[in-house]
Parts: structure tokens; C-alpha cells; sequence
């Protein structure tokens, strides 16, 4: 600033337009969407200003919402415990051991430039009952465990473990994109002169890898944890949150109280419940990672 000697008008006038962009469309509809949530409207016809009986409803008596709320956070478990860690080792065995990474590292990508209906039905395919032609029921017959097939996504205890393992096919590659990039972009001189002190392999990942890695690795968290709130498409697909409300996540039980049971206002009230934990999980991580880094610092 005191090279360039701008003058405050001037920097308001560049920031401003994006800055006015940003609001009107992120700031505007959240808060739309609140007043939305107040209103007892089925999107169509005349709405009735309700006050906060839609998010009293939400909170004491919706006996659907919060097994949607558990299945929500399952996923973002199962992504943050399993996919992370499976994407974080992966890209340092890349990165160690492959040479000419650039058709590996694409090849774990290529499902996520898939087209969601494209997956949903490709995997609808491979669960289908043995009789159908499944996959995996055809495996496990194969091997003789006849007593493992299932009707994977017609059962309603096993339909959203089904569901977790397609997310967690789809978005492996995409994590181990976002690592395996914050690993190359450690300077080799750091692990040459590990390799000096004695700590190669392995040992040079736990002591120098994992540390410098961290700011990397807090991002795949975020969007884990945020992409684990906001699911919805592949269960739409593949689901429909069925059967019987069993793969029901936030974000499709938000679209089902919306626009298939015409409860708009109601839809609405789930939809900033949605933002706010979204806003409050992107906190606690955040916070988790600063002491994690002061740790390691």
C-alpha cells in the first residue's frame, strides 16, 4: 500500500462490484430462504406468515428429520475417517514410488468428472439381486457366500451403507488430487536432508510429510465434511432417499418436504437449519486445524 499509495475510493471501487455480486447471490438467498422458513406456503398459492413455528416443528416434532440428521453425519464420518486417510496414502505411495504420475492420478479422477446419473445407474446395476444380474451378489455366489447377497438398496438397514460406498468410490480420486498436489509442492531439499539425519521413507512421511501437509489436508476436511452436508444427487438417483425415508439425508429431505410434499415454508426452515451447521462445522474445523498447527509449528 505504501508502494501503490491508493487511496481508499479506489479500492472501493474495484472491491465493490464483487463484493455486491457476492451478496446478491450468496448473503440474499440465505436470507430469503429464512423469511421463507417463517411462512406456512406450499410455493404455489397464498403464504401465511408463521413465525418460528416451522423451526419449532423442526426441533421438537419432526420424527423424520433427525434420523436424516444422524444418516447426514454418518456419510461425513465415514468420508472424513475412511476416504481421507485411504486418498492420504495413496498419494504418498504415488508420489514415492511412481515415476510418471500424470495417467495415475487421472485415472482416480476420472469419477468424479462422471456425470452423477451416469454413477447412480452404474452402481443401481452392480447391486442389483443376483437374479438381475448384479455384480456383487453374483461374486459372493461365486464364492459361495450365497447367505452375504442382499438387496442392497431395497433393504432399509443396508441401503445408506450402500450409498456411503459409491460417495466414497466417487470423490477418492478428487482427495487424492488435492493431496498428492500438496506433497509435490514440499521442497525435495527438506527430505534430502532428512535422509542425511537418517529419516527416509516412511519415517521422513511421519516426521515432514504429515507436518507440512496439514493446511492441505484441512482443506480436503472441509469439503469432505461441507460436501458430506450438501449430499444429494447420487441419493436422488439412486434412492430417492427410499425406501422408507432410510438414505433420507439434510439436503434430499429438504427437496422432498419442498417440492414432493408441497411444504415450501417448511422445506425453507430446513434449508437454513442446513446452512448453519454448515457455517458452524467450517468454524470448529477451522479451530480444530489452528491448534493442530500451532502443535506442529
Amino acid at each position: 500500500m505504501k508502494v501503490l499509495r491508493v487511496s481508499w475510493w479506489t479500492i472501493a471501487a474495484f472491491v465493490l462490484p464483487c463484493l455486491l455480486l457476492y451478496v446478491c447471490l450468496v448473503f440474499a438467498p440465505i436470507l430469503v430462504s429464512v423469511y421463507n422458513g417463517m411462512l406456512d406456503w406450499n410455493g404455489i398459492g397464498e403464504a401465511k406468515f408463521v413465525g418460528l413455528a416451522n423451526f419449532q416443528k423442526m426441533f421438537t416434532n419432526d420424527s423424520l428429520l433427525w434420523p436424516a440428521v444422524g444418516r447426514t453425519f454418518l456419510l461425513a464420518g465415514f468420508s472424513m475417517l475412511i476416504q481421507l486417510p485411504i486418498a492420504l496414502f495413496v498419494a504418498i505411495l504415488i508420489s514415492r514410488f511412481v515415476r510418471r504420475t500424470g495417467f495415475l492420478v487421472s485415472s482416480y479422477f476420472l469419477p468424479v468428472i462422471l456425470s452423477v446419473a451416469v454413477i447412480g445407474q452404474l452402481w443401481k446395476t452392480i447391486y442389483n439381486p443376483a437374479p438381475m444380474g448384479g455384480m456383487i451378489n453374483q461374486i459372493l455366489i461365486k464364492l459361495g457366500l450365497d447367505s452375504w447377497t442382499h438387496s442392497w438398496l431395497t433393504e432399509p438397514k443396508i441401503a445408506i451403507y450402500a450409498i456411503i460406498v459409491v460417495a466414497l468410490w466417487q470423490y477418492l480420486g478428487y482427495h487424492i488430487l488435492i493431496q498428492f498436489t500438496g506433497i509435490q509442492n514440499i521442497p525435495s531439499d527438506i527430505y534430502e536432508a532428512a535422509k542425511i539425519d537418517g529419516a527416509s521413507g516412511f519415517k521422513a512421511d511421519r516426521y515432514i510429510t504429515l507436518p507440512l501437509i496439514v493446511p492441505i489436508f484441512k482443506i480436503s476436511v472441509v469439503l469432505s465434511f461441507i460436501g458430506s452436508l450438501q449430499s444429494f444427487d447420487l441419493i436422488m438417483v439412486m434412492t430417492g432417499g427410499g425406501p422408507a425415508n432410510a438414505t433420507n439425508v439434510l439436503a434430499s429431505y429438504m427437496y422432498n418436504m419442498s417440492f414432493l410434499s408441497m411444504k415450501y415454508g417448511y422445506g425453507s426452515a430446513i434449508a437454513s437449519f442446513l446452512v448453519v451447521v454448515c457455517l458452524a462445522a467450517t468454524v470448529v474445523i477451522n479451530l480444530l486445524f489452528n491448534r493442530l498447527d500451532k502443535r506442529f509449528s
